[in-house]
């Protein structure tokens, strides 16, 4: 069976102006996709990334995960222009290091916010989506989780819990939504981005000598696995596929 094509198909990717977001539209328009490359604050990066982008037609899109107006404004910028969008991913959201013993310092204000960005902005996203993704045919939304979803060992208990709700989500989602759209996790370990505050290459390095496969996970990785994702896992859908070098299996 031949990898389905991303030639002339529609792709939105939240938290595209950095990270695995930036490394994912950076894939999936050099297949031939349109993307839409989404952002908060980020604009100018956004555009930088736009500008480099290989073929026609990519754009920045601003969409604030706390902000669910935002999210349906985008969706309409898409409709508006395509009538369908093909491939949504989730790859916006947030985290901030607190150790997992450390109760107090996990705050009611810190963990509504992560649940915000991890889990009800990725929500909203599929919400707003749907009726878009439904016109395509064969809609497909990934989200990007994390082994802290289902290990629990992560930057936070917080942020365990929340990459936890979104992989059942997208079980949840999987079967709600089929067969006309697939909806699958990616869930990398850790990544050399600087995505977690104060983890840099040598913290990255010391994980991955601890791992079967002794590999530090690039963006690129996990961009790749979000491809397979979206051209050639066709009959998958409600899965997590670990991008980690073996790391949940210590």
């Amino acid at each position: 069976m031949e990898q389905q094509s991303l030639k002339g198909k529609v792709a939105v990717v939240t938290g595209a102006s950095s990270g695995i977001g930036a490394a994912t539209a950076r894939l999936f328009a050099a297949e031939g996709a349109t993307v839409y490359v989404g952002y908060n604050k980020g604009r100018e990066r956004a555009e930088a990334i736009v500008a480099d982008l290989p073929g026609k037609g990519h754009a920045p899109i601003r969409i604030v995960l706390e902000d669910s107006a935002t999210i349906r404004d985008a969706a309409r910028t898409v409709g508006d222009a395509h009538g369908r969008a093909d491939i949504v991913i989730n790859s916006a959201g947030f985290t901030k290091p607190v150790p997992h013993g450390d109760l107090e310092a996990l705050t009611d204000e810190l963990i509504d916010g992560l649940m915000v960005a991890n889990v009800r902005g990725p929500f909203a996203m599929i919400r707003a989506f749907a009726p878009l993704l439904k016109a395509s045919g064969a809609g497909v939304v990934i989200n990007v989780s994390s082994i802290s979803g289902f290990t629990g060992s992560g930057s936070s208990v917080g942020y365990c819990a929340a990459k936890g709700a979104l992989d059942t989500m997208t079980m949840a989602l999987g079967r709600a939504l089929g067969p006309d759209i697939r909806v699958l996790c990616v869930s990398p370990g850790a990544v050399n981005t600087d995505f977690v505050a104060g983890r840099g290459l040598p913290q990255l390095e010391k994980i991955a000598q601890a791992t079967p496969l002794k590999t530090v996970v690039e963006p690129d990785h996990v961009a790749r696995a979000i491809l397979a994702g979206a051209t050639l896992l066709t009959v998958t859908t409600g899965a997590i596929i670990v991008v980690d070098g073996g790391r949940f299996l210590n």
